[in-house]
Parts: C-alpha cells; sequence; structure tokens
C-alpha cells in the first residue's frame, strides 16, 4: 500500500462531492427558491438549505454506522466468540458516528418544524417541535431514529461478543428506516409498492456504501484480502437490489417515460442511473482484476478504485437527498386529490369477483422480493444437493415453493385490495398467513436443507451464513420461543389481542404497520407449526402427546374466537373501516360476522389435517420406543444377561410376592 493513500483524504473527498451534487441538484431541482411570493410564508434562506444539508449528513452518518458494524460483525474474522481487535476498534468509532447521527437528527426534527410551519428556528417555540415530534408522523419517524442511533451507540460498548454485535448491526440498518415511509412515497399513489421499494432501495445502499467504507477502514488488516472478498458477495447483491428497486420507486413518482425526459425531476433520476452504472463498472473490475491482485499482496489499484467508487456513491448520496427534496411529476398531475387514494394507495375496488380478486394485483416490493428470493435460495440448495449426490425429497420442495407462490399470492394479488376495505376479505388473508403458509414452509423443511447446502467458510474464525443459522438455533432465545406453551401463547394473543382491541385501526392506517402485521401473522403461525410438525432441528424435543394437547387448546381457542367475533355487536376497527367502506358492501356488522364465520370454518381442515399429522408421529414414537426395548432384548439374550424389561419385571414380582423376611410368621389358622 502507497503510503501517500489516507482514509481522511477519502472521507473528505466523498464528503465534497456529496456536498457539491446536492447544491447543484437542490438548484436544478428548484427545491430550494429564494423569492418569497407574496401571500405565502417562508423560513427562510436559512432553513432552504440546512434542512437538505442536516439530511445529507443524517444519512452519511447513518450509512457509516450501519456500515463499520456490518463489517465488524459479520464480514472481518473474529477472535472465538469475541470480535477481534480491528472489529472492537471499528465497534469504537461506531459509538461515536452513532451519537453524532442521533444530533443530527434531532437538529433535523427542528428544522424540518421551521420548514413545514414556515417559521425561522429562532422564531420556534418549543410546544410546536414537541407536538411535531410526539405527534406527526414524520417527526415521530426521525425522533424514532434518534433513539436508535442511541441505542446502537450503547450497544456498541456493551461488549465484544460476536453475538452482540450481530445485533447492533441489524440495529443500525433497520435504524436508517423509519423517515422512508413518511417521505415522498407514502404521499404517492400506489405507496405499497413505492414506499416498500423505497425501504429496500436505501436498506441495500446504505449495507453497500457502508460496507465499502468499513472496508476501507480496516485495510491494514492481515487478513484483508479474504475481508474483501466477503464484501464483494454483499455489494453484488446489494447493487442488484439497489437497482431493481430504484427502477421501481423511480417509476412510482415519475410516471411516464415523458415526465423522465421532460422534468427536472426526471433529468435527475437519469443522473443517478449513470451514477449507479458507473458504480457498476467499478464493481465489475473489483471482482475481475483488482481481487486477484488483492489476494497477490498487490492493495495499491484495489484501494484507488474503491476509493473511486466511494467518492461517485457519495456523490449518489447528495443526488438521492436532492431528489428527495424536489417536486416529483406525478402530483403536479392531480387536479383533485381523492381522499381514499390518499389513504389507501389506490382507488375504491369495485364489487367483488373472481377476476378482481385474482387478477386486479397489489403488488408489494417487501413480499415480492421475499417470495422471490425465498424460491431462488431454496432452489439453489435442492441443485446443490443433487449435484453433491443428495437427493431432496420432492415433496418437501412442492411444499416449500406452494407456501411461497401462496404468500405472494395472497400479499399480491387483487385480495389484497379488498382486505383494505373488507373486514370479511382481511380475515380470509389472516388465516391464509397465519395457518395455510406456515404449514406449507415447516413442511419444506428450509431450516434442514439450508443446513446441509451452506457451505462452511474456509476460516474457522470467520461466521459464514451456515454458522450464523446455528447460532441462532442453539440461542437462549429461540429455546424459550420454541417451547409449546410460548408458541400457543404468541399465536393465540395475535388472534385476542388484534381485533378486541383498537390496534387493527392503528396498523391499517400506517404501511409500515400494515407490513409488520402481516409479517406477524406468518411468522407467529410459522413458530407454532414448527413446533407441533416441524422437523428442522432447533426446536424442542416434547413427546408427541404434549403436542396433541397444544394443538387442542389452539383449536379451541380459535373456535371461542370465532365464537367472540360472532356474537360481538361492536364494530372492530370503525374509525378505518368506516372511513373506507365502500358503497356496495354489506353493513359493516354484517361484514365482520361473515369474516368470524370464514374465520371460524377455514380453520377446520388445517385443524384436522394438523391433529392427524400429530396422531401420526405419536404412534411413530410409540412404535420406536419398542422398537428399542425389542431391539435391548435380543441383545440381552444373545449375550445372556437381563435387560431392562426382565429386570422390571422381576421387581414387579418381588414387590407383589408375600412377605419372606427372618423372624416372620404366619397367622394362625383359628378354625
Amino acid at each position: 500500500m502507497r503510503s501517500e493513500w489516507r482514509t481522511p483524504a477519502v472521507a473528505v473527498a466523498a464528503t465534497g462531492a456529496a456536498g457539491l451534487v446536492l447544491v447543484a441538484a437542490l438548484r436544478f431541482g428548484q427545491a430550494v427558491d429564494d423569492t418569497v411570493l407574496p401571500g405565502i410564508p417562508s423560513a427562510g434562506a436559512v432553513t432552504e438549505w440546512t434542512l437538505p444539508v442536516l439530511t445529507t449528513l443524517s444519512r452519511v452518518l447513518g450509512v457509516l454506522t450501519a456500515g463499520v458494524t456490518v463489517t465488524a460483525a459479520f464480514l472481518l474474522p473474529g477472535d472465538g466468540p469475541s470480535v477481534a481487535a480491528h472489529g472492537w476498534l471499528l465497534l469504537r468509532r461506531a459509538t461515536w458516528l452513532a451519537l453524532g447521527w442521533a444530533a443530527t437528527t434531532i437538529a433535523l426534527v427542528v428544522f424540518t418544524v421551521s420548514d413545514v410551519l414556515a417559521v425561522p428556528v429562532g422564531q420556534l417555540s418549543r410546544p410546536a417541535v414537541l407536538s411535531f415530534a410526539l405527534s406527526i408522523s414524520q417527526g415521530q419517524a426521525l425522533l424514532l431514529q434518534a433513539g436508535l442511533a442511541c441505542a446502537v451507540a450503547v450497544l456498541s460498548r456493551c461488549g465484544v461478543s460476536r453475538s452482540l454485535a450481530a445485533v447492533t448491526a441489524v440495529l443500525a440498518a433497520v435504524a436508517v428506516l423509519p423517515p422512508v415511509f413518511t417521505g415522498h412515497a407514502s404521499g404517492a399513489g400506489n405507496h405499497q409498492i413505492a414506499v416498500s421499494s423505497l425501504a429496500l432501495h436505501v436498506l441495500a445502499a446504505t449495507l453497500w456504501v457502508g460496507g465499502l467504507a468499513g472496508l476501507l477502514l480496516v485495510r491494514r488488516h492481515r487478513r484483508f484480502a479474504e475481508t474483501a472478498a466477503r464484501y464483494s458477495r454483499l455489494a453484488l447483491a446489494c447493487f442488484t437490489m439497489t437497482a431493481i428497486s430504484g427502477t421501481v420507486s423511480a417509476a412510482v413518482r415519475v410516471g411516464s417515460w415523458q415526465a423522465l425526459a421532460g422534468s427536472r425531476y426526471g433529468v435527475l433520476v437519469l443522473l443517478k442511473v449513470l451514477a449507479l452504472l458507473l458504480v457498476g463498472v467499478l464493481g465489475a473490475a473489483h471482482r475481475r482484476r483488482t481481487l486477484p491482485a488483492l489476494r497477490s499482496g498487490r492493495r495499491g489499484s484495489f484501494l484507488r478504485l474503491a476509493a473511486g467508487e466511494l467518492v461517485v456513491l457519495g456523490a449518489a448520496i447528495g443526488l438521492a437527498v436532492g431528489l428527495s427534496r424536489s417536486p416529483t411529476p406525478v402530483p403536479q398531475e392531480l387536479v383533485e386529490p381523492d381522499p381514499l387514494v390518499e389513504l389507501l394507495g389506490f382507488a375504491q375496488p369495485g364489487p367483488p369477483t373472481a377476476t378482481r380478486m385474482l387478477g386486479d394485483p397489489l403488488p408489494d416490493m417487501f413480499f415480492l422480493t421475499v417470495v422471490v428470493a425465498g424460491i431462488l435460495a431454496y432452489l439453489a440448495g435442492v441443485l446443490r444437493m443433487r449435484r453433491a449426490g443428495h437427493p431432496w425429497p420432492v415433496a418437501r420442495t412442492a411444499s416449500f415453493l406452494a407456501g411461497m407462490l401462496l404468500l405472494g399470492a395472497v400479499t399480491g394479488l387483487g385480495v389484497a385490495r379488498y382486505a383494505y376495505v373488507l373486514f370479511s376479505v382481511h380475515m380470509v388473508q389472516h388465516m391464509v398467513l397465519s395457518m395455510a403458509v406456515p404449514i406449507l414452509l415447516v413442511g419444506g423443511a428450509p431450516v434442514t436443507l439450508a443446513l446441509r447446502a451452506l457451505r462452511r467458510p474456509g476460516d474457522p474464525q470467520v461466521r459464514g451464513a451456515r454458522e450464523w443459522l446455528l447460532t441462532v438455533l442453539h440461542s437462549r432465545p429461540l429455546r424459550v420461543l420454541s417451547h409449546p406453551l410460548v408458541a400457543l401463547g404468541i399465536y393465540v394473543a395475535s388472534l385476542y389481542g388484534l381485533y378486541l382491541s383498537d390496534l387493527l385501526g392503528t396498523l391499517m392506517r400506517s404501511h409500515l404497520g400494515h407490513l409488520a402485521m402481516l409479517g406477524h401473522f406468518v411468522l407467529a403461525g410459522y413458530l407454532l407449526f414448527w413446533v407441533l410438525i416441524g422437523v428442522d432441528p432447533g426446536r424442542r424435543r416434547v413427546h408427541p402427546a404434549m403436542l396433541v394437547v397444544v394443538h387442542f387448546l389452539a383449536m379451541v381457542a380459535h373456535a371461542f374466537f370465532g365464537f367472540v367475533l360472532l356474537q360481538s355487536t361492536t364494530v372492530i376497527a370503525a374509525g378505518w373501516y368506516t372511513a373506507v367502506h365502500p358503497p356496495w358492501a354489506e353493513p359493516l356488522l354484517a361484514d365482520q360476522h361473515l369474516g368470524a364465520s370464514l374465520a371460524w370454518a377455514f380453520g377446520e381442515i388445517p385443524a384436522v389435517v394438523i391433529m392427524l399429522l400429530l396422531v401420526r408421529q405419536w404412534i411413530r414414537s410409540d412404535e420406536r420406543e419398542q422398537a428399542r426395548v425389542d431391539r435391548a432384548a435380543d441383545r440381552a439374550e444373545a449375550d445372556g444377561a437381563e435387560d431392562d424389561l426382565a429386570r422390571y419385571n422381576a421387581f414387579l414380582a418381588a414387590a407383589s410376592a408375600p412377605s419372606s423376611q427372618p423372624g416372620s410368621s404366619q397367622p394362625e389358622d383359628r378354625n
């Protein structure tokens, strides 16, 4: 490595590129305007320019925090259960980066209030700032981000465990997402795909840029070549996700090809695409030329190319902030906004038909990504097993693929539209996601396939995907969660807690809340049925008789839940369903009773299937135990020794025989 190469110089260059591009993008995209029109209030030039600068600084600090923690936890070799010396240093740097991120985000709250109220910062009142931070979704998102950043700062100082470092890295990556759900995408039509695509775009870009920055910080590590190779695989996945999600997100905002070339916003999008392509070319050069050179000990070309890549990515961040502040072409075409479109993200659907339920899709980028990635990963595992000469049951493959396709259908086809406006369809969606989908996924035994198909790293100090999976399977939290009664409690709580409180209406009004709710349905159902009928390692070994009892309790709780809804005279989530109730639909209470009937009826077939499987497991368990006893008896007979069963029979015979101890006497026969 050449002595003149320095990390601070690269950081200054990348930050400078981000700043220059930000200023140019704000000017070109008309995000700032120095003229004050009569009758239109303005917060002043200080707020107009400081707000995007703080936004850029917050994003840069968030990217760096996530990058250094991910590098410390997942890219660098460890030292047994602890992070190595370089990882420890990265966690120490993450502390100050996270604290700076939190402070910048708090300042961003103040300047955002100034921008929204069109009041200079010096004239803001404390109640106005607190009200915005605690009551408005945008302020709540920024406040949540600041809190998560503080949590990352605390966790980075709590220890040197690799598992703790992994939790810190995941939390730092999650912390970049809250403001995404309150930006341009959340207010656009079809915000289901707009918000999810933007969230995936931001997350992938964060791991990509932050990982590169973290990589450059450990350039003196003796195993830097292997670390760079692991980052290269991560960067390729992030590049793919950034390109796909960015294309979808831009398509929602731009609206048409004419707007792409005929609007200032579209020109900025094209410039961002060019930056992405340039970085992709640099990444390809890394994989083909500089990584082999790095393995041979020549670091100079790799580091120079990585520094140039980081500068281009810094410019891309400046473009992204400029885009977030620039007006999009789509809202300008809306003359009379529809309140329902703003609330739902789509126009109110017509009366339900089979064609509309299945042929009018409402794709969500999050679940679409989960489905596609899950199917591709599973098939890749099956292919690797077959190439190694280890066949994988076709029934398991069919079960898993059916579960994934059903998950995509229920969350992305027309049924997803009607689930927003009709309680009955929402209940069908809930039952499918919490029962049918988990049963099919559990039947595919994905954990077993992953443990068999994933390769072990050549370095024992490196934790690959297989090692992290084993760590999770052997962890204490999973040990607690996999207890049958705990899994049952989580499943039942998702029924009663959601519908017998105001939680459903709250979650339906937020896209993030809606995603969390649907995800919880799948995870809670998967946990329960994994405990009951799963074959993957990691679950508790429980006698099938106990599992039959747990499943019976789940059936009773499910049936009682349906009975309670059928007898209820109170509309669940009345505020939400009143606002979105279609004129062609039945009254709210009648639709709710229909949903209760469907929930009651839907659970019967899966419940019977699971009960039959459990009884079958019980019978097989008894047969295996009897076979074990018979084998032990045969071995004992062949060796001329008594087996356990013979000794037990002798014990019973001795216990039932009359007492024959010395000195004992039989009672006299008086007759």
